[in-house]
């Protein structure tokens, strides 16, 4: 394809665009996620933490390779966006059961970036034919750009998928799905294909690591520990995405708190939503929901606890689906205690946690049994009403301040 190179004062209107654009990138991103999980194939995932995350990921990087482009070469075409995060993500979508049409989705964020070119170019130029030269050539450099990036990201789904096909996996990833969705599988035949019975208790949990790069093999020892800390024997796993496990761990137990979050410690960075104990399939089903809620609460907390369970999160989830309530419910409960240091805050909700026993929060804060009295008392005098009339509400509002990581 001839491409005619435009001319010089148009290479420089192009490159002080493309500048401007390189500065407003955060903003322009935002936009663009937006409006790429608008689109109608999308909105079903666009509550999905791991999902919104790799929206933008593609996003930002095809306006910075686009953007770079233009500012090294003015005018001139873009290769195609062949770096690692786009066929990163091609895994990504594949594993989560998606296919090519989803790609579709991303010229709802070019079009958004698009609008955006032409107020930075209407703005460098009034002059007509400057203008007409300067959004032609624009405009067939980035449907180009972003044509040829698809094409490739495509093609990398194809392969992703013929290699998942040649394993078990995507026969395990639909046995779930069938179950999930509530569909007349018998149980019989979903256990041949997991190599799981179904007819007992289970703990789903979702496991995830926030950076799509990191070690694989990170999600499956977080798994293992999860069993572990059940005593109970190997999970069934199901990979859902690059970056994320879905598990179920066999057995009456629930995972010990305190021996997982001891495991955690040595797998860096992955995070894990538990479940509640759940039996048969029904059971398999419902606990599974509930750790995915759980994972989306934590998300849009932005929360950085790293071990969370859905029993942790029921009431916090309640109280701040609207914030403005969630605000005047700690205020009104917490009085100047919400805005007191930290640590403090912290002991007043172990001695709740510890139902009022000094001695056992003192132990469990590694302090002295007269430093958390001094705390408590210090924290009475913060509280608008005395802490014994009102125990359950402060450990509420107290929960809810440790959810949004801020005050309010």
């Amino acid at each position: 394809m001839s491409w005619p190179e435009p001319s010089e004062r148009v290479r420089e209107l192009i490159s002080r665009c493309a500048q401007a654009a390189l500065n407003a990138a955060p903003e322009w991103i935002t936009d663009m996620d937006n409006a790429t999980l608008s689109a109608v194939n999308m909105r079903a995932f666009a509550d999905d933490p791991e999902l919104r995350a790799t929206v933008s990921r593609l996003n930002r990087a095809n306006l910075l390779h686009w953007v770079t482009a233009n500012i090294r070469d003015p005018g001139m075409p873009v290769s195609p966006n062949l770096d690692p995060e786009p066929l990163r993500i091609a895994r990504d979508l594949v594993r989560r059961g998606l296919n090519e049409s989803t790609l579709d989705a991303y010229r709802m964020g070019q079009n958004t970036a698009w609008r955006k070119w032409m107020a930075l170019a209407f703005e460098a130029t009034s002059d007509h034919e400057e203008l007409c030269e300067l959004l032609d050539v624009s405009a067939r450099s980035v449907f180009g750009f972003l044509d040829t990036t698809i094409a490739a990201v495509w093609a990398q789904m194809r392969l992703e998928r013929e290699e998942l096909t040649r394993g078990n996996h995507a026969e395990r990833r639909e046995t779930v799905a069938l179950i999930l969705d509530g569909a007349p599988i018998t149980r019989q035949r979903a256990e041949a294909r997991l190599g799981y019975n179904l007819d007992q208790h289970h703990t789903a949990a979702v496991v995830w690591n926030p950076d799509p790069t990191a070690d694989p093999g990170d999600l499956e020892r977080a798994a293992e520990a999860l069993a572990r800390a059940a005593g109970a024997s190997r999970p069934l796993t199901v990979i859902a995405s690059a970056a994320t496990l879905w598990v179920w761990i066999p057995g009456p137990h629930a995972p010990d708190p305190s021996r997982l979050q001891a495991a955690m410690e040595t797998i860096p960075a992955v995070r894990v939503a538990i479940g509640p104990l759940g039996q048969g399939l029904d059971g398999f089903r419902r606990s599974h929901l509930d750790a995915l809620t759980t994972q989306r609460m934590v998300a849009r907390l932005h929360s950085a606890q790293r071990v969370v369970s859905f029993e942790a999160v029921q009431m916090v989830s309640l109280l701040t689906q609207d914030a403005d309530h969630a605000d005047e419910f700690v205020r009104n409960t917490l009085g100047d205690l919400a805005f007191a240091d930290p640590d403090l805050r912290a002991s007043v909700l172990v001695f709740i946690q510890e139902r009022c026993n000094a001695a056992r929060a003192a132990a469990r804060l590694y302090t002295h049994r007269n430093t958390l009295l001094r705390r408590l008392a210090r924290a009475q005098e913060l509280l608008p009403r005395p802490l014994d009339d009102n125990v359950v509400s402060v450990a509420v509002a107290l929960e809810v301040l440790n959810w949004r990581g801020a005050g309010v």
